[in-house]
């Protein structure tokens, strides 16, 4: 399974319109941080065991596309950490997690 990269506004807006009709997980990652390396390892880890398939997996680099991920936190009243995993469903947060909490284990157990 792999994930979309999205990085303007527009797309984000579609993410979260879509997220009525089926979840989006949404991964918010820096590109200059170890610890964000790490959980997107486990990110990849993650969708290439079983992931849930009943959902949208997307990448968001954010220091590349600073707008969107700071868009994302406002719309969702979510604190903006990085590296972050955002379960995104009837457009609001249903699950969150950041830094050493994002594993391969805690993603199955929420997701699946």
């Amino acid at each position: 399974m792999q994930w979309k990269e999205i990085t303007t506004l527009d797309e984000w807006k579609d993410v979260l319109e879509q997220s009525a009709e089926l979840g989006q997980v949404v991964f918010k990652h820096s590109t200059t941080c170890p610890v964000s390396a790490n959980a997107l390892n486990e990110f990849k880890q993650y969708l290439a065991g079983n992931p849930n398939r009943d959902v949208d997996y997307l990448l968001i680099k954010v220091i590349e596309a600073r707008p969107v991920s700071n868009q994302i936190a406002e719309d969702l009243g979510v604190k903006h950490e990085s590296p972050q995993i955002i379960y995104v469903k009837n457009k609001a947060k249903y699950w969150t997690a950041s830094h050493w909490a994002i594993t391969n284990e805690h993603m199955t157990a929420v997701l699946n």
